[in-house]
């Protein structure tokens, strides 16, 4: 009896890992796009699969870094409008200070506010920064 609740402990662990939101950063977004414009299948493209049913979110950093580089902003947030777009609240706040107060080395300041926030939504983070993101652990979805 024991052992079939802790199996079925294990299948809910597992089912929650793959329903878990993925927080795109801005270096998935920008590799997405150029693929997509150029038909090219790179690494952006071919993660998506592996990422079918689970909410996709971007961060309202990433939101002003994608638009900070765009040549036509309207364009640019048209596209973003397709991604469930998180803002920043007190719990982000809170978590990012944290994160900030104990890391032996300080990330930058959007890189912090999206492993924040991915903390807080208890999200995977598909990004390619392995300096900022490599402390999210099995979190961390390393697109190239």
């Amino acid at each position: 009896m024991g052992r079939t609740g802790a199996r079925q402990r294990l299948g809910t662990d597992a089912s929650q890992a793959v329903n878990r939101p993925v927080l795109l950063d801005s270096s998935f977004l920008v590799a997405l796009e150029r693929e997509t414009a150029s038909g090219e299948i790179g690494p952006a493209r071919k993660l998506l699969p592996s990422l079918r049913g689970r909410q996709l979110v971007i961060s309202i950093v990433s939101v002003e870094e994608i638009l900070e580089g765009a040549t036509d902003e309207a364009t640019a947030f048209a596209a973003l409008q397709r991604f469930t777009i998180q803002g920043l609240y007190l719990a982000q706040a809170r978590r990012c200070a944290l994160l900030q107060r104990r890391a032996p080395r300080r990330l930058s300041e959007n890189d912090a506010w999206l492993v924040a926030t991915a903390d807080v939504l208890n999200a995977d983070v598909a990004g390619a920064d392995r300096a900022a993101f490599e402390r999210l652990g099995d979190r961390y979805l390393r697109f190239r």
